[in-house]
């Protein structure tokens, strides 16, 4: 089946956040023809500052995106580690071509899907306000119902929405869903106003009661910040906003320096405050017949690396998808998402594997422990570690990948 094909394979993504528009992206160029459904009544412009690094910087040039992203950054210079009284004891300061706790590139996350969307636009449709809430399939296709009725049929589905998807539970078979590895922690994330101490620096406090305040300087006159704190699960990710930011009252007080400012900021834009459980998700299996899963719905990893491998991950099934359509024989997805797998799976388990004691072990409990942190902080931000200790990094994982070459995916044919 060529790409020039009059009845092109009609595909069904879900989810438009970043997997979701990058796969689009991919399939667009590929020649399918490619509906992108969204749950939120419009597009999400809200979301903390994410970053792209290793092999996610080759999807940005493959998809001619990267100056647009290197462009939209939010002009982090690096991170400061602080002592409880604001003082700063450690500096990662960001530099071209690496990436450190500050990445190269480094972005909103909803200016990030802003551009991904926008690539789309002309050759995707994109529908909001709608999700599914039927799906069936068969050897020829999937059949669809959604919240509004909608009742079509599409030769693919492909789900990309975040670690707790409903839509997997609906196309996953009994016995093959998601298992979730408890990480033992809260975050909480919001926008708050910008002050005039506020500076280009991400500003870390690390507390004793396992407790962690962050403020990231955006593009957009405002400032993220966040809160974290170890426990066991209390159901807290369950309560509405007010109830959640009084139990971050409790579970800070007395740590100081900006964490009243965090908490008020929160409390004035509940709109853009969001509170969750960490935790890890595992899918025996990243596809099933003409259905198939992409990003946080299939290997959601909170290490760092969530971003990037949406992107890899977006890349890698288009791209499968492309060489399998063009490959001269009859088009089967069930052996393009396997080769999907096969690419990717090694790799998202290398990056799932945390360090023994992460998160516990970053977020101590005692003074003793804390000196401790403060030490291996002061100790790796010096000239003569800080490069070994950032390519120990978790996130400096994606380097690893060898990333196949597909040709249909070039915005150019240099790719820039």
């Amino acid at each position: 089946m060529s790409m020039t094909d009059s009845n092109p394979p009609r595909v069904l993504v879900t989810g438009a956040g970043i997997a979701g528009p990058a796969l689009a992206w991919g399939l667009r160029r590929a020649g399918f023809a490619t509906t992108l459904l969204e749950r939120a009544p419009q597009q999400r412009s809200a979301g903390q500052n994410v970053d792209i690094r290793g092999a996610g910087h080759e999807v940005l040039r493959r998809m001619g995106l990267r100056a647009e992203v290197a462009a939209a950054g939010t002009g982090e210079l690096g991170t400061r580690f602080l002592r409880p009284d604001g003082s700063v004891y450690a500096v990662f300061p960001a530099r071209p071509g690496e990436d450190g706790p500050t990445a190269e590139l480094e972005i909103l996350r909803g200016q990030l899907s802003a551009l991904l969307l926008r690539a789309t636009a002309g050759g995707v449709e994109h529908r909001y306000g709608d999700h599914l809430v039927e799906v069936a399939q068969d050897g020829d296709g999937v059949d669809v119902v959604t919240a509004t009725g909608r009742r079509e049929r599409y030769d693919l589905l492909v789900v990309a929405e975040g670690r707790r998807s409903r839509t997997r539970d609906l196309v996953l078979p009994s016995g093959s869903g998601a298992s979730y590895h408890d990480l033992g922690q809260y975050v909480a994330y919001g926008t708050i106003d910008r002050a005039g101490n506020d500076d280009r620096w991400w500003r870390w406090l690390t507390a004793t009661g396992r407790r962690v305040a962050s403020l990231r300087p955006d593009n957009v006159g405002s400032t993220r910040a966040t809160l974290a704190f170890m426990a066991p699960p209390m159901g807290v990710d369950r309560l509405d906003a007010g109830a959640q930011i009084r139990v971050l009252r409790e579970r800070f007080a007395g740590v100081g320096w900006e964490t009243p400012r965090i908490l008020d900021g929160f409390a004035a834009r509940p709109d853009e405050f969001y509170f969750e459980r960490i935790e890890q998700v595992r899918v025996p299996r990243w596809s099933h017949g003409r259905v198939a899963l992409v990003g946080d719905t299939a290997w959601g990893a909170p290490t760092g690396m969530g971003t990037t491998l949406a992107l890899l991950g977006a890349h890698v099934l288009a791209g499968e998808l492309a060489t399998e359509r063009d490959g001269g024989t009859p088009f089967d997805p069930a052996r393009a998402f396997r080769a999907y797998e096969k690419v990717l799976r090694t790799h998202v388990e290398r990056t799932q594997q945390l360090p023994p004691g992460v998160p516990g072990i970053a977020l101590p409990d005692s003074r003793w422990g804390l000196r401790v942190l403060h030490g291996v902080h002061r100790l790796t931000a010096t000239r003569a570690l800080r490069t070994v200790a950032e390519r120990a990094l978790l996130s400096s994982a994606s380097t690893s990948l060898a990333l196949p070459e597909y040709p249909q995916l070039r915005a150019s044919p240099g790719g820039k």
